[in-house]
């Protein structure tokens, strides 16, 4: 009876093994059309030059930190994605602001970004650690899926130790659901 066991273990093991591992799925969005985006797509929104950390030509500088500057022109210079109330889902508003950090990250080897995970205060703080977690490994993997280089971005959650809004009403509790990307060398 034990090998029967053991053989059935075995063959569902293998049978999982030989199927076609499933696609990474995108960004998801529970409100909007689906709509793809080509990688060339994402090249026109970086730019690299004038760039902290780069001379006139984009190259970067050696040992300076490689960030794009806080106030950039457009989805670059935003570094904040908003979540909805207990989600990791990013909304398709912020698929712009993921490209474009994306493409910076790509376009400038040397970049390193940490991706810091928040949430309101409501909850036990343990799981509101697990749900910035969630959503800093959200925007992680949204941005590898764009081309950015895993090993270059790091996800770390404060739960709701450091709120960017104080208060207790949904207007301060929004502001404090979020993911903010800071690149290394930024404050």
């Amino acid at each position: 009876m034990k090998y029967a066991i053991s053989a059935v273990v075995l063959a569902a093991l293998l049978a999982g093994c030989a199927q076609q591992p499933a696609k990474e799925a995108a960004i998801e969005d529970r409100t909007a059309p689906a709509r793809t985006v080509e990688p060339a797509a994402v090249q026109p929104l970086v730019q690299t030059q004038g760039l902290a950390g780069s001379d006139a030509s984009g190259t970067a500088l050696a040992g300076s930190p490689v960030a794009p500057p806080k106030n950039a022109p457009g989805p670059l210079g935003q570094r904040v994605i908003y979540f909805d109330y207990d989600s990791a889902a990013i909304r398709n508003e912020y698929r712009p602001v993921l490209e474009a950090h994306a493409g910076f990250l790509k376009a400038n080897a040397r970049a390193k970004v940490n991706l810091e995970g928040h949430a309101d205060e409501r909850g036990s703080p343990d799981y509101n650690i697990a749900l910035g977690q969630r959503r800093a490994d959200s925007v992680r993997k949204a941005m590898q899926l764009l081309g950015a280089a895993d090993e270059r971005m790091e996800a770390v959650s404060f739960g709701e130790e450091k709120p960017a809004v104080q208060g207790h009403d949904e207007a301060a509790w929004s502001k404090n659901r979020r993911v903010e990307i800071r690149y290394d060398g930024e404050n």
